[in-house]
């Protein structure tokens, strides 16, 4: 090779690595299909992510740009939804209904975005048709920079486990249940990273059930990443003979604290800290339990794994580790949820420390108190509602019709306390002020445990309590390390107060997290548009994006290759690159 083409090729090596200085990229190919599994002694159909259930971690770094790539080989349309990333300034890329077309089936469509300024522990589901009871979920572990501190010595392990309750029927008979205006009932189980569990009755376990199983060393400390990916139960998560430090939560760092349990309610994240520091004279249980519940009659919605040290002597035996004892005791479990306390000191994404944002101290510009209640009946069909409205979702996505000018596919209505009138069924949404400082309170009016997520934002939990809110509740909020986060548990009869920084334009999804509730209509949107458009705040509509609805007229077929995929940013610029370099070396 002669001198012009060594420093040819160093040239251009030198644009491909200014191409990736900026923010790298990760690439995942996601196939998406149905397989026949037992996770609880009987085979069913569930939905796995390239053959496996669940599907991979996700693992990414701060400001990493992810490409996700999709195929759908379900037999009905298709959406993942990555629960907690905030998809700064790209809503078109939350995988829910108000943002996205479905996936069609045996079509691919490849998600891209940035995990802008986020660290910590999260999970993806499939958002659409009751799905995520079939499965489809795995965990999205956000790593901090190298040059950001973190509040802890680096654990010696990193482990994700996700739990939730789980039914022996496929989603679309559950699906049908709720149609006919069932109830589902009390679930089968509670699996353990898709596995049942450990035989630790004879009388509740059958035989033959695989049990998840995780390794550790003694003496070691381990991360934790524990999420409830279930359909409508909360979980109480132990160890036999450890205690859970406190670390994270949803991309927050915590005040450190000690618990030998903690309640993990649908759609909820945790990080613990977790030291190996017992005999290794036998295994050890690794318990969920369900909560909030009549514990006696639901023994059997309890999944059990087995902690083996590496040199432990026997299997695990005996009677579970108690869960709380608080069957007549209401409040234990809230007041649980309230010493979770943020860590104002320690850095998050950034190195400024989380306290800095001071959001006691900002004026709130609006204020919605949304009730849900027990299901009603609407047109005949049993529905689930907010303020009286129970949610129909649009055919085209909100931001898209936007765009595009498409009229009449929601309205901006949506009211700031209960209607008084009888309920019904509408596309009604939020008005969220750009750049607004807005309080929510979740009243729970129902006699189920609920959780509420909202897509786009952190929010701030500020308070909760048994009873009506008033005006005088605003007294027990705290104003100063209330715990950041994206779900958050509304008890049975009481009221949950969040407040949200609507620093983020966009289309978001304001929702129960309990499966049944969601599906037959608890949720809404926040609509938050910057008014000067000359300010590109927000992204455009993605290149590959799909119509449907009023816009399915613009939709092109797509060619099926096995092998589809979409060049992006710096990726293509750099395969353009090397292909030049090849050409050139070649003469």
């Amino acid at each position: 090779m002669d001198l012009f083409k060594i420093l040819l090729l160093l040239f251009f090596m030198n644009v491909i690595s200014l191409c990736f200085a900026a923010d790298p990229y990760s690439f995942y190919n996601f196939e998406v299909s149905y397989i026949t599994a037992s996770p609880l002694g009987v085979p069913q159909q569930v939905i796995a992510i390239n053959g496996k259930f669940p599907g991979p971690t996700i693992n990414v770094t701060t400001n990493e740009n992810l490409v996700v790539n999709v195929r759908n080989k379900l037999d009905e349309g298709l959406l993942l939804h990555w629960t907690g990333i905030q998809q700064r300034r790209v809503s078109w890329q939350d995988g829910v209904l108000g943002t996205n077309c479905p996936i069609p089936p045996k079509w691919n469509w490849t998600y891209e975005f940035q995990v802008k300024d986020q660290i910590g522990s999260f999970f993806y589901f499939p958002s659409l048709h009751f799905q995520r009871a079939s499965g489809g979920f795995g965990s999205f572990v956000v790593n901090p920079r190298s040059v950001i501190p973190v509040p802890f010595s680096t654990p010696d392990g990193d482990i994700t486990i996700a739990i939730g309750d789980w039914y022996t029927r496929n989603h679309t008979a559950l699906r049908k249940a709720l149609d006919d205006g069932k109830d589902l009932g009390m679930p089968d189980g509670v699996l353990i990273n898709g596995k049942g569990p450990y035989r630790y009755n004879d009388t509740l376990v059958a035989d033959g059930i695989d049990f998840e199983t995780i390794t550790v060393h003694p003496g070691k400390t381990y991360r934790l990443r524990v999420s409830n990916v279930g359909i409508s139960t909360s979980l109480n998560f132990r160890i036999q003979g450890h205690n859970l430090v406190l670390a994270e939560s949803e991309g927050s760092y915590t005040v450190q604290q000690n618990y030998t349990s903690l309640d993990i309610h649908v759609g909820q994240t945790y990080s613990f800290l977790v030291t190996m520091d017992q005999n290794a004279s036998a295994d050890y249980y690794i318990v969920a339990s369900a909560r909030v519940v009549n514990e006696t009659i639901w023994r059997r919605v309890t999944g059990v794994g087995i902690l083996h040290y590496t040199n432990s002597k026997g299997k695990a035996k005996g009677h579970l580790p108690p869960g709380p004892q608080d069957e007549f005791d209401k409040t234990f479990s809230m007041n649980q949820a309230r010493s979770i306390r943020w860590n104002v000191s320690a850095s998050g994404a950034r190195p400024n420390p989380q306290g800095s944002f001071k959001y006691g101290s900002i004026n709130v510009t609006d204020v919605y108190v949304l009730r849900n209640m027990p299901p009603v009946k609407i047109d005949g069909k049993r529905r689930t509602t907010l303020n009286g409205i129970s949610f129909k979702n649009p055919s085209t996505p909100i931001r898209l019709a936007d765009k595009l000018k498409v009229k009449g596919v929601y309205k901006l209505d949506f009211p700031k306390r209960p209607l008084t009138g009888p309920p019904k069924m509408e596309t009604s949404i939020i008005n969220g002020t750009y750049r607004g400082f807005m309080e929510v309170v979740l009243q729970n009016n129902d006699t189920k445990m609920q959780s509420y997520h909202m897509s786009g934002y952190a929010f701030f939990v500020v308070g909760m309590d048994y009873g009506e809110w008033t005006e005088n509740s605003r007294g027990t909020y705290n104003k100063w390390d209330g715990i950041a986060r994206s779900t958050i548990q509304v008890y049975p009869g009481a009221w949950s107060a969040i407040l949200i920084s609507l620093d983020n334009p966009g289309a978001w999804n304001l929702r129960t997290e309990n499966l049944d509730s969601w599906y037959l209509g608890q949720e809404t949107y926040v609509r938050v548009v910057n008014p000067d458009e000359n300010n590109k705040t927000e992204f455009g509509h993605p290149a590959n994006v799909l119509y449907c609805g009023a816009l399915q007229k613009l939709q092109k077929p797509q060619k099926i290759s096995s092998a589809s995929t979409r060049s992006i940013g710096f990726t293509s610029v750099s395969v353009v690159v090397m292909a030049l370099v090849m050409m050139m070396l070649q003469h």
